[in-house]
């Protein structure tokens, strides 16, 4: 039986940016590419990609056996909520019942995020966390995070191991850092957390840093982030069988810089166009942080996850597999008057 592969979150910025790249990775061996979707537009917007669109209700376990039955999907490629479980558990439970019917290996591949191996999630980062560190799952089950989402979020992680192990679903944790550059797709072509420095500093007119010290975090160029995706898949087409389950971590990144240097890189941007009043960076105090709070929508103490903090988290899984970066770490810094044009020109649209 040949593969037939689901991608969700096709509208997104890393989504959107597979489904862009899918023609020139070349797959030889997959029958049929859908694409999850919620409008006629976006289910128009796919097909130039080669996908088929699927509209399936997310909410409704019993719509996602279907689709998965029924279109015999026995990949899925899940880019929507890390911070929930129950479509991940809908989706293996699904892939399961097929594997029961025809007797093919299925695969979920879970998105997640760093921040989930961070110290904002009780990560240890007193030494580089490998993602192929063969503790990584017991790691991960022994973290408490100090905010209840982000714990939630380790917790989706675990479940989605767990659930698929114990129904012979092959599962993998897809965990992106700090993406940035213009996605390609036809939805959002920008990242997370250089917006979120952004829409902070021009709400207070100026840059803050929210760390003591200078703390590093992993980056990836969305160019970089989407290689991995389909050398990943390639090799699961293949019959190589890369690291699923407990050792089946993936983290896209060069390398990782320090987030004073993304400020500093940022602010001489922002400065320029007079979006803040100089390019000095500053330490934040509680006043500064509850504005930035409100600009990110978000409370005070939860600044510092949203733009800061220690990440070891270091990526050997994928070039295991065979893949290599484009890009040097230092290449979000270089960029950064490309990024931060980018990002106000889709927060003015």
């Amino acid at each position: 039986m040949a593969h037939r592969i689901l991608i969700t979150g096709g509208s997104g910025y890393l989504g959107g940016t597979l489904l862009a790249r899918w023609k020139e990775a070349n797959f030889l061996s997959y029958e049929k590419l859908f694409a999850l979707v919620r409008t006629e537009e976006q289910g128009k917007a796919v097909k130039q990609y080669g996908a088929e669109a699927l509209h399936i209700n997310l909410e409704d376990p019993e719509s996602i056996k279907k689709a998965v039955l029924d279109h015999k999907i026995n990949i899925v490629f899940y880019l929507v909520d890390p911070r929930n479980w129950e479509h991940q558990v809908s989706f293996i439970e699904a892939l399961s019942e097929l594997k029961k019917q025809t007797g093919q290996e299925v695969h979920f591949l879970h998105t997640s995020g760093a921040k989930i191996f961070s110290e904002h999630a009780g990560a240890p980062t007193d030494a580089p966390l490998l993602d192929t560190d063969p503790k990584l799952y017991d790691i991960q089950k022994s973290q408490k995070a100090p905010f209840p989402l982000l714990q939630r979020a380790v917790e989706t992680n675990n479940l989605v191991i767990e659930d698929a192990e114990a129904k012979g679903v092959r599962s993998y944790i897809f965990a992106p850092c700090i993406v940035y550059g213009k996605g390609e797709g036809f939805g959002n072509p920008i990242s997370i957390q250089t917006v979120a420095i952004v829409q902070a500093a021009i709400k207070v007119r100026q840059v803050y840093k929210v760390d003591v010290g200078r703390p590093t975090w992993p980056v990836c160029h969305v160019i970089d982030n989407t290689t991995l995706y389909i050398e990943l898949l390639r090799a699961i087409l293949s019959g190589k069988e890369p690291g699923y389950g407990k050792n089946g971590y993936y983290l896209a990144s060069p390398g990782s810089v320090a987030w004073d240097d993304i400020y500093s890189s940022m602010a001489k941007a922002l400065a320029k166009g007079k979006y803040i009043d100089n390019d000095v960076v500053k330490e934040a105090d509680d006043k500064e942080l509850q504005k930035m709070g409100d600009a990110l929508k978000c409370p005070k103490d939860f600044v510092p996850v949203q733009l800061g903090g220690l990440c070891t988290f270091t990526a050997v899984h994928g070039k295991q597999i065979g893949w290599r970066p484009q890009f040097a770490p230092e290449h979000i810094i270089e960029t950064a008057d490309a990024e931060v044009e980018l990002i106000l020109q889709h927060l003015k649209e």
